[in-house]
């Protein structure tokens, strides 16, 4: 029977890599399946993993029709049995609705990847739609780490080396604009995503260079607005 299934993680956790050797596994017993991305670092129209390996995606834009684009490539005469769908968080609430109604009167397996909270530990629309619809949520056992070596278990915006909590909620990373604004983003543990202290503010904050602070009084809690 048909699943729709979330695949979810912080960053550096695998979600992608696990995409790709997902539809590797099926393409090798000539299983059919379309794949889909939005927002793909590598830029627009490809999954790719921070490992180095890609393929070519249907890019999903806000106003892409799940529902229009398979029974089309149906009606077609082309096969499909799996739908590979990565960046999920990125999705419409409406689109994991299209997502959930193709795998219930089409019958196919639709395999979702994709972060939960983002930079602010607020949900995703298309995480929460798919936390509210998907079959099975199975979070990956690959643990990404905090600078700390803690398990990390949040996703951190750092502008220009400073964390921040306000903004958009979608901004792509590892960008630099006209004003040489760069953008990045870190997993953080929880207790240090609280004090705001990513890597860098670590470091700095160090007493020498090969020691970080995990005192309270040299990593204190920042006071709230």
């Amino acid at each position: 029977m048909a699943e729709l299934v979330f695949f979810s993680g912080t960053m550096d956790c695998g979600k992608s890599t696990l995409a790709l050797q997902m539809d590797h596994n099926h393409r090798a017993r000539s299983r059919v399946g379309l794949i889909f991305t939005k927002l793909d670092r590598m830029g627009e129209s490809v999954l790719s993993s921070r490992l180095g390996l890609s393929t070519e995606a249907h890019e999903v834009t806000d106003e892409l029709d799940f529902w229009d684009v398979v029974v089309d490539h149906l009606t077609h005469g082309h096969r499909a049995d799996y739908l590979i769908c990565d960046e999920a968080q990125f999705y419409t609430a409406e689109q994991i609705e299209q997502l959930a109604r193709i795998v219930d009167e089409l019958g196919i397996d639709v395999n979702c990847f994709g972060i939960t909270a983002d930079f602010r530990t607020e949900l995703f629309p298309g995480a929460k739609r798919l936390f509210e619809l998907a079959d099975r949520v199975q979070v990956l056992q690959v643990a990404a780490l905090c600078w700390c070596g803690a398990r990390a278990t949040h996703n951190a915006r750092i502008i220009d080396g400073v964390m921040v909590v306000e903004g958009e909620q979608v901004v792509v990373g590892d960008t630099a604009a006209a004003s040489a604004t760069l953008v990045e983003y870190e997993v953080l543990c929880r207790r240090h995503y609280m004090r705001r202290m990513n890597s860098h503010a670590a470091r700095m904050a160090s007493a020498t260079p090969d020691v970080l602070p995990f005192d309270l009084d040299v990593c204190p809690v920042p006071p709230r607005d």
